[in-house]
């Protein structure tokens, strides 16, 4: 019997509760989805522009897809460049036979790929097996096209630290259309460069020095080469680990903190293509992990709508590595908390700040080492550079008469305005009740010369009554070198603003 009712292309969360016929069901028409629109629709998927500083380049979201590139070598500068296995698409359909290659890059040959043996990398000039060492995992392919991002996180790594950075290109393995055959590789493919990264140590090597990333599928093949070499790796960083045939297994059969000496995992997409649950030392949950701003609601969007939310991680990593984004987290138990605006405390890595998505975690590390496995939260916006900036608001109410309501909260300077509204839970005001709010503004807007502040009610026909503000206290949340503004007993009618100037906040008040 079909079980229509778990068929659902957004929520779901694990293949293991599809019956046989749904699950079939269900790749056939994700399938669909990429082959209607092909290899090369990448440049006009909505939602995901992404320039880098280095070559201007712009990314535009889709996985499988955009900048042709061939095995064939191509000549530069006198040397001959390795490229990123580019398999046809007749290939993909019928099926592809695990070939691993590695693709080096250094600051010495950023532009210029150079494939690196399995037995005899000494020789290779350009390795040198004492630098640190950075290896980039992709994962499912299912027309055989590059992923996109690839020449952009190299540069970005590279810029970080004098690394060895290391493309690990199985896509004949992952370009597949059936994707059980290319999670059957990921272990295949785990033993390959755990066998590599042995020579490496017998070199000279130290485990301590190597970083793994992976993307998707490939957050779990990092995650089996952590583990077939004990959890001695320095660090795993995981970007949307794959959810489907991993959601519900045990941990050594997936992506899990016991891989790596550090593991830090970025979620965006646990309600379709991603894991859900913990599965670091550091769980980052970009907009709870889930839907996505600015990505397609609707399969009439075509591709975008199964890709959007899954690799808007890989243009969140990019974006932390090209340090124009700095997307601050905030320990919390659920995303629900984080906007009710409940998890503001970050004294548990004092002197430090709350966590920083991105490359460098070493000032948070020891202390999440001895926290265990801790979740952070953050919101975004829908295009770079991503970040929202973040307000605590609370407020003294005093009105006789109960309201319930949504807040519209607007910042101005001069002529520039910008505008949040408070809306995802019905707010109450009555008597003396303390309220806290997270306001999140897509725009910084500072200084702020003015603040319009509205309740909003259902009562659109009858008599607008009063509500009364004791005070309201609107505190930078991620900017502490910015003061608190307050404002005292304010009396305003529902549905419509007040606007008033902020004044600091004077401690006798509060």
């Amino acid at each position: 019997m079909l079980c229509l009712r778990q068929i659902q292309l957004i929520a779901v969360s694990s293949f293991s509760t599809f019956c046989p016929v749904t699950m079939a069901l269900w790749w056939f028409l994700v399938l669909v989805g990429f082959f209607l629109l092909g290899r090369g629709v990448t440049n006009s998927l909505v939602g995901h522009n992404f320039t880098t500083s280095c070559n201007h380049l712009t990314l535009l979201g889709g996985q499988a897809g955009g900048t042709e590139v061939s095995m064939q070598r191509e000549r530069g500068e006198g040397k001959e460049c390795d490229n990123f296995s580019d398999v046809d698409f007749h290939e993909a359909f019928i099926g592809t036979n695990l070939y691993v290659r590695l693709l080096l890059y250094t600051r010495a040959n950023l532009d210029c790929g150079l494939e690196l043996p399995h037995h005899n990398f000494t020789k290779v000039p350009l390795f040198h097996v004492t630098r640190p060492t950075t290896f980039v995992i992709h994962g499912y392919r299912p027309t055989g096209a590059p992923p996109i991002w690839i020449n952009h996180i190299t540069r970005l790594l590279a810029e970080q630290a004098d690394m060895n950075v290391l493309v690990v290109d199985w896509n004949r393995g992952a370009a597949n259309l059936n994707y059980f055959t290319a999670v059957a590789n990921t272990r295949r493919t785990a033993t390959n460069i755990t066998a590599f990264i042995r020579r490496m140590t017998d070199e000279g090597a130290c485990l301590d020095s190597i970083h793994l990333i992976g993307v998707s599928l490939g957050a779990h093949v990092a995650g089996f080469i952590g583990a077939m070499l004990g959890g001695q790796v320095g660090r795993i960083t995981g970007l949307d680990p794959a959810g489907p045939m991993f959601a519900g297994v045990p941990p050594e059969e997936r992506l899990d903190p016991t891989d790596a000496q550090f593991v830090d995992v970025l979620h965006t997409d646990m309600n379709s293509f991603g894991l859900q649950g913990a599965n670091g030392h550091i769980d980052f949950y970009a907009n709870g992990g889930l839907d996505q701003p600015g990505c397609p609601k609707t399969i009439f969007s075509g591709k975008s709508y199964f890709v959007c939310d899954h690799q808007r991680s890989v243009f969140l990593y990019l974006c932390s590595l090209n340090r124009t984004c700095r997307l601050t987290a905030f320990p919390c138990s659920t995303y629900t908390d984080f906007i009710n605006g409940q998890c503001s405390r970050c004294e548990a890595f004092k002197p430090a700040s709350c966590p920083v998505l991105g490359y460098d975690l070493s000032q948070w590390r020891d202390k999440l080492l001895k926290l265990g496995q801790t979740k952070v939260y953050f919101s975004t916006t829908a295009e770079p550079p991503y970040r929202k900036t973040s307000y605590i608001v609370d407020t003294v109410t005093w009105n006789q008469y109960r309201r319930w309501g949504l807040v519209i909260l607007r910042f101005l300077n001069g002529k520039n305005v910008t505008e949040t509204r408070i809306d995802h839970k019905p707010l109450r005001f009555e008597q003396h009740t303390s309220m806290r709010l997270l306001a999140q503004f897509d725009e910084d807007l500072y200084p702020v010369r003015k603040i319009s502040f509205r309740i909003v009610t259902a009562n659109v026909i009858g008599p607008q009554y009063k509500i009364r503000l004791l005070r309201i206290m609107i505190t930078p949340l991620d900017l502490p070198e910015r003061p608190p503004m307050c404002r005292y007993d304010l009396v305003m009618e529902e549905n419509m603003d007040v606007t008033f100037k902020p004044l600091s906040c004077d401690e006798s008040h509060l």
